[in-house]
């Protein structure tokens, strides 16, 4: 189901970041996000409502420009 407030999001299991991006294009990283975490976010139903019970205020993370999401290839 697409969700009303996650636009995408890209997990990186080499360094176990999970890049967020919001429908206000707001862009986030968090780290150590661990990787059953991250698939589990994947196959939820309400993918927003599993970011704020699972993921935010509860993995160190930064916002980031365009420009930096685009050098994290």
């Amino acid at each position: 189901m697409p969700s009303t407030v996650i636009r995408r999001y890209v997990y990186c299991p080499d360094n176990e970041e999970l890049w967020v991006e919001f429908v206000t294009g707001r862009r986030y990283v968090y780290s150590g996000v661990p990787a059953e975490v991250a698939q589990a976010m994947g196959s939820a139903f309400a993918k927003g409502v599993y970011f704020n019970s699972r993921i935010r205020d509860r993995f160190p993370h930064r916002e980031v420009s365009h420009e930096d999401h685009a050098t994290e290839s």
